[in-house]
């Protein structure tokens, strides 16, 4: 199949005007002008018409389980409110509920161009029903924490182990998650990180997420460690530096491990990153929610830190009036080019596709149009004059008009 497009948008290399794509089996064979690809060979040609065409987009952290709790908690005074809010919701739902919230979350997912999710599974019974529900593929990181129900850092572990081992499927994978430092004990990062090491398994963790974490960890006070101090959390690890420092002390920094929110940062943090090959994925509307201090983008770039972006989950994004938000990768690229305006949109493009692809492992077989590379792609409508595909891509609002996963029409063209 040839695949032509008003633009190619490789993101490894710069666009091409009248541009095609070859596949075969499943995976890219050449990208390049229209013309030479058209005379190369019999494959049967799919014009797209007047579209941009490019890799699709890879959502590095996610939260399917709570989609349906969009507009649900207001923006809280602090992040430990915003806890207990969440934990109160929580208890209101059963499989039912988070089954219905997971699939109207890849549906929205699939819709605005996102053919990769790292998602955070907190109901691992989910599994493999909902791999099987979406064309997508997903990165099932399995929650773990352990705290509130008093569970041992082995037992919380080998459950995890044993529900990937029984999971097997050609598109999806389940993985590890320690869910933070703060709702964890050290020893469960200790054994999460060798673990991951020894089966060549990748981990996902949200860290220095906020203000009240920072302060629990370096000064050992705030209302986050007063609040886990009640609930009979051992807070030996608080006081010692930051969280980065304390996954630094446990071993969990390290390519293996994608470092979710990184808000907080002591002195010295960003090169913690950098010098391990730490990715750091930025969740840009979430980040708004919360009222978080500005991301350091520039201090974590200069340091070497592969940036990539995700949506988080729903109940961390505003309303927009009375309108529920979506899940949407082209909206959080869209925040972020609006709240810093610095950084330039093919970085944020590709945050947003070939960094992504880097933190999850998958660097050369997605996220970019390169031969060999799977072909998962998408198109959206253009039309515009005087817009540049990577601002028009940047700044881009609503459906997607095509889009497929492992050389599958995931969405027929229109």
């Amino acid at each position: 199949m040839i695949l032509r497009a008003r633009i190619v948008l490789p993101v490894s290399q710069p666009p091409i005007e009248n541009g095609a794509v070859e596949i075969t089996g499943g995976r890219i064979r050449a990208v390049g002008a229209w013309a030479p690809l058209e005379a190369s060979g019999k494959a049967r040609v799919v014009d797209l018409g007047e579209v941009i065409l490019l890799p699709g987009l890879i959502n590095a952290h996610c939260h399917l389980d709570y989609t349906d709790m969009a507009g649900l908690l207001p923006p809280p005074r602090n992040f430990t409110d915003w806890i207990h809010l969440m934990i109160e919701a929580k208890a209101q739902w059963e499989h039912p509920e988070y089954e219905r919230s997971w699939r109207n979350g890849a549906r929205m997912l699939l819709a605005s161009g996102t053919t990769t999710v790292a998602d955070i599974e907190a109901v691992p019974a989910l599994l493999p029903a909902a791999w099987n529900a979406t064309p997508l593929r997903v990165f099932s990181y399995l929650e773990m924490t352990g705290i509130r129900a008093r569970r041992q850092p082995r037992e919380v572990l080998q459950e995890a182990l044993d529900t990937i081992a029984s999971l097997r499927h050609a598109r999806c994978r389940a993985l590890l998650s320690p869910h933070a430092p703060y709702s964890t004990l050290p020893e469960l990062l200790r054994l999460s990180a060798r673990a991951a090491r020894q089966k060549k398994l990748w981990l996902t963790t949200h860290v220095a997420e906020s203000e009240p974490e920072f302060e629990m960890f370096v000064h050992g006070r705030g209302t986050l460690y007063d609040w886990l101090k009640r609930n009979e959390r051992d807070m030996a690890d608080c006081g010692l530096g930051s969280p980065i420092a304390h996954l630094a002390r446990t071993g969990m920094l390290g390519e293996r491990l994608l470092a979710v929110h990184a808000n907080t940062l002591a002195r010295g943090d960003a090169a913690l990153l950098g010098q391990s090959g730490t990715p750091v994925a930025h969740c840009p509307r979430s980040h708004e929610y919360f009222r978080h201090p500005p991301f350091l983008w520039q201090r974590l770039v200069k340091a070497g830190v592969n940036l990539c972006l995700g949506t988080d989950s729903l109940a961390t994004v505003r309303k927009g009036g009375r309108k529920l938000p979506d899940l949407s990768m082209f909206e959080e690229m869209r925040t972020l080019a609006d709240r810093e305006p610095d950084l330039p949109p093919m970085e944020i493009l590709r945050m947003a596709t070939i960094n992504g692809a880097r933190a999850l492992g998958q660097a050369g077989r997605l996220g970019e149009f390169s031969p060999s590379a799977l072909a998962d792609l998408i198109a959206i409508p253009f039309t515009a004059k005087g817009s540049t595909a990577v601002d028009f891509v940047v700044q881009f609002s609503g459906p997607v008009s095509a889009s497929m996963i492992g050389g599958q029409w995931a969405i027929e063209p229109r």
